[in-house]
């Protein structure tokens, strides 16, 4: 299922079959944004891409054996099962700059830089670092990551989350943040969900996209450009944030569950 802009076919998702887990093309909100794309990684390893392809970011028709996916503006990785990554779409910054990167278990895209989390829990990144958004290199012990426009967040293995990069809106202050079991980064706002199944965001709320303390029983989280998503444990899902686009029209949508 999908909403929110469509006219570069970013939601044309009906047709999709066997998907085991999706990835949405974050898009920082600017003058010179608005087309994205949507990726989904099939049962057997394969995977579809439907939206704005014009660097060749939906080119993935001939990918296999891929275990996982994320998208970012204008580009696409996949990290396979021997721990390689595949990447497709804009190198302008070097984003697409992963061919040497191995024993990688998952991939988080910002807008111009990549993020890969190895199995030993180090992390690598890739691309534009004006910011320090790709300084990961000490990072230890981390099981998940996630990518904003221009800031990168780890969850490591004791609840606990490190973040690097553009903090002028306050998206990196995650030192205190502990008993944390998931991370998302949307462009400018960080998201935690905690062990009790509630959710903290920090950073960039002007469109009310951290509004979701009242939120209970979240087993997920996402975040996109300008607002934020929560799974309950009842497969509803719940939206905070912009929706010019209609992206946070979610209320109607049941039985979504975790793949």
């Amino acid at each position: 299922m999908a909403a929110g802009y469509r006219r570069g076919g970013e939601c044309a998702v009906d047709e999709w079959t066997d998907i085991v887990a999706v990835a949405a093309g974050n898009v920082h909100t600017a003058t010179n944004t608005g087309r994205s794309h949507t990726v989904g990684l099939r049962a057997d390893g394969s995977v579809a891409a439907t939206g704005w392809n014009e660097h060749g970011q939906c080119d993935v028709d001939i990918w296999s054996d891929v275990v996982a996916v994320s998208a970012g503006w204008r580009r696409t990785l996949g990290v396979r099962g021997d721990g390689a990554v595949l990447a497709l779409g804009s190198n302008e910054e070097g984003q697409c700059d992963v061919e040497g990167w191995s024993d990688v278990s998952a991939t988080a895209c910002g807008d111009w830089h990549s993020v890969g989390l190895r199995r030993d829990g180090a992390v690598l990144a890739a691309g534009n670092n004006r910011y320090g958004q790709c300084d990961v290199e000490g990072w230890s012990d981390v099981v998940a990551v996630g990518a904003g426009c221009l800031h990168t967040v780890g969850l490591r293995e004791d609840g606990t989350v490190v973040a690097a990069g553009w903090n002028r809106l306050g998206q990196c202050d995650v030192e205190d943040w502990s008993r944390v079991t998931a991370v998302a980064a949307g462009s400018r706002h960080t998201v935690a969900l905690l062990t009790d199944g509630t959710v903290r965001a920090i950073g960039d709320n002007r469109d009310k996209q951290c509004n979701v303390q009242s939120w209970r029983r979240i087993v997920a989280i996402a975040a996109g450009s300008g607002h934020t998503l929560g799974l309950r444990d009842d497969g509803r899902v719940l939206a905070a944030g912009r929706n010019e686009y209609g992206q946070c029209d979610v209320g109607s949508w049941r039985a979504i569950r975790m793949p």
